[in-house]
């Protein structure tokens, strides 16, 4: 049987509900990253007696270097323990935000700062490593559009996040599809000292729709043209991202190269590591023009105030127009603009070491580009078969691209400890709700789960589905964690309509289900389940939080609120669309239902708790109860309270499938405290009922008490 609730009302609102420490000069050395185009040792301390530019002048010049770089290592020791002594001794008022931090890592070893700051070649000069204010603002700006350029963005941020020192300001061009998935996340996330911005994707296309383009970038991969006109005027600097980019290092770093910018240069770009634009790669192949190896744009740093002024918008346009009179299209996106433009004005270019784009694309130059670990910076997944590109070192970025991709999110979490983060009135809510708790409560842990923010990831799989327009589509909503995955493929085969599914998963469970869903049949051929991740926190199954996510993304005028336990019959998506009520569902006479053969109506009762169908406008489940016990039961109490009406469909059931007991029936059983808890709540719930609704709710309270 199955219920469905009438209101009587006509509407309803839903309830949604530092220490200041002198700054160390760093000495390093510095000279070109190739000789004669081929890389050469990053060791200053490695010899090549077999070289015939080996000669007895160099030879002196080589020991000489050597004894610097000892000077160098023995100074910077000793600046170490000043500055160790110097960090007891701060007094207390110098603590602020005016003290500098260098772009590399602090607390590594000299010569493995040396080794970053030595580029072998025929000649060097020392330079001073340029500084990033300790709480300097990083920018940086990422063009993503659709579901799976979403998820693509989230494992490009944790890599970030994993390494940075300093506050990130995340400018995000997107598509509302992306807009709404990633503003979810991030306001769940909750990271300190991060500040996100969003500029509608949707609104630029018209700035670039007018140049065909084959890349399978689609018009969004042509927007970073338009940065300039997007990004706000007051913004001069920012780094420009691809989705499919992998940070190994601090970005604080890249930051700095902005400083080494000289005379007109305005782009810093990493050399192009395929021979694409050589013209080589079959016969007649025609790139579009660039300065040898041309550039890749999966990296750039764009100074805006400069390009600006240079009129950059007029620039591209004219190079695009008369480029493509020949071209007739680009073949890779907006990279064919820049490097046009860049073979007219070499000026504009700063060019960047190619360990800050790694390029791994089949038949690429990347494997010059480092000779360890330790010298890798971004890693950039530029092929369009991503993990399975040729590689001889392709398992060793696999694996730093895993790492991110299932690393605890919520671990990201830290503060930036002497950098004031912005307020946020959300953060400031929560920590006040927090503090009003007796921590001493036995129950101390079921309260703060009321409150605990879950870090959200909506539509983790491609959706599309267009509603019926008859006003009398139903979506089918419920909440599962990994032990019930394998009841997806079988709900799916019984409910033909749209599905609202809440997920409760770590990370590297998320990668599981991906896998998994990627893997069937079934699931791969429906584009009308809606899959959104809510990331595991805290000891309890937030089922009441879950079930309002699934709800508050339903599409359909009409939800049917079930349990991933609970089969469908066949054909009930079809039978429910044609039995359309305002509200829904209640205790069930069973001896009526079997010879029934029109709806009927029924009262509400005491720990009753039927799977209905209801509008999409009804009340939220109530966070207070988590794990086992009364989740359903207040819900239906509070549908009842609002007058609803509970009517019984006579030919409409749902089969439970058999599973073993969850985690939280059986703490609900072993656990006299977790008994006396859920009691607690239930005493408090109806505390609330009969405030908010007075007479009418004592009705609650008696049929407990006789219950």
């Amino acid at each position: 049987m199955l219920g469905i609730c009438r209101g009587r009302r006509k509407f309803l609102a839903a309830s949604l509900t530092l220490l200041c420490i002198p700054a160390i000069t760093w000495l390093y050395l510095f000279a070109g990253s190739f000789e004669d185009g081929k890389p050469v040792s990053l060791s200053p301390l490695e010899s090549q007696p077999h070289s015939p530019r080996y000669t007895a002048s160099s030879q002196r010049e080589r020991e000489s270097l050597e004894v610097r770089v000892r000077e160098v290592e023995e100074e910077n020791r000793a600046l170490r323990r000043q500055l160790s002594l110097a960090q007891g001794r701060a007094p207390a008022h110098r603590r602020g935000n005016h003290s500098k931090t260098y772009s590399m890592e602090e607390g590594t070893g000299d010569s493995e700062n040396l080794r970053a700051g030595i580029v072998a070649g025929n000649s060097s000069e020392c330079g001073q490593q340029p500084v990033v204010e300790k709480c300097e603002t990083i920018h940086v700006a990422i063009v993503c559009a659709g579901y799976n350029a979403s998820r693509d963005v989230v494992t490009l941020v944790k890599s970030v996040l994993f390494h940075r020192r300093n506050p990130l300001h995340f400018h995000l061009i997107a598509d509302s599809i992306a807009e709404q998935i990633l503003a979810t996340l991030f306001q769940t996330w909750m990271v300190p000292a991060v500040r996100v911005d969003f500029y509608n994707a949707d609104e630029l296309k018209s700035e670039v729709s007018w140049i065909p383009n084959k890349h399978y970038s689609g018009i969004y991969g042509l927007m970073k043209l338009v940065l300039t006109k997007t990004l706000p005027p007051n913004l001069e600097r920012v780094i420009v991202l691809d989705t499919d980019i992998t940070f190994a290092t601090d970005i604080a770093e890249l930051w700095a190269v902005f400083h080494k910018f000289k005379g007109q240069q305005v782009l810093g770009l990493v050399e192009n590591q395929s021979d694409w634009y050589l013209g080589n790669l079959w016969k007649n192949h025609r790139p579009w023009p660039a300065l040898g190896r041309g550039y890749n744009t999966g990296v750039i740093l764009l100074l805006l105030d400069k390009l600006r002024k240079m009129k950059w918008e007029q620039m591209w346009r004219l190079t695009a127009e008369r480029e493509l009179m020949g071209m007739l299209s680009t073949s890779l996106a907006d990279q064919d603009i820049f490097n046009a433009v860049i073979k007219q004005n070499p000026f504009l270019v700063h060019k960047l070491p190619c360990f800050w784009n790694v390029q791994l694309s089949d038949h690429t130059r990347s494997e010059q580009c480092y000779r360890d670990v330790s010298d890798l910076k971004v890693i950039h997944w530029n092929s369009p078969k991503k993990l399975r590109v040729k590689n001889k070192h392709v398992e060793f970025f696999r694996n730093l691209y895993l790492t991110f991709l299932e690393y605890d999110g919520n671990l990201l979490r830290r503060e930036l400890f002497g950098c004031p983060s912005e307020a946020d009135v959300n953060s400031e809510n929560l920590q006040k709700q927090l503090s009003e708790l007796d921590e001493d409560d036995l129950c101390y842990e079921f309260r703060r789960e009321r409150f605990t923010v879950h870090r959200t990831h909506l539509y983790f799989l491609h959706y599309e589905y267009e509603p019926a327009s008859d006003h009398t589509d139903v979506t089918l909503v419920a909440q599962l964690s990994m032990d019930r995955l394998q009841m997806l493929e079988a709900i799916c085969k019984h409910w033909e309509g749209p599905i609202s599914l809440a997920l409760y998963l770590s990370d590297a469970e998320a990668q599981q289900f991906l896998r998994y869903a990627q893997g069937s049949e079934v699931l791969m051929s429906r584009h009308n389940v809606a899959y959104h991740i809510v990331y595991k926190e805290g000891q309890f199954y937030p089922v009441n939080l879950l079930r309002n996510v699934a709800m508050k993304h339903v599409g359909t005028p009409y939800m049917f609120l079930s349990d991933i336990d609970f089969l469908p019959m066949y054909g009930l998506y079809e039978y429910l669309r044609y039995h359309v009520w305002t509200k829904g569902h209640a205790p069930t006479n069973f001896a009526k239902w079997r010879t029934a053969t029109t709806p009927y109506r029924v009262e509400w009762e005491a720990d009753f708790e039927p799977y209905v169908v209801v509008r999409r406008d009804c009340p939220e489940y109530d966070r207070r109860f988590v794990g086992f016990g009364w989740n359903k039961v207040a819900h239906i109490m509070e549908l009842d309270a609002q007058e609803y009406e509970f009517i019984v469909l006579p030919n409409a059931y749902m089969i439970h499938m058999p599973h073993a007991p969850s985690f939280d029936i059986t703490k609900f059983r072993s656990n006299k405290q977790y008994r006396i808890c859920l009691k607690t709540l239930k005493e408090e719930f109806q505390q609330d009922m009969s405030r908010r609704y007075g007479f009418a709710a004592l009705k609650y309270l008696t049929a407990e008490n006789n219950s």
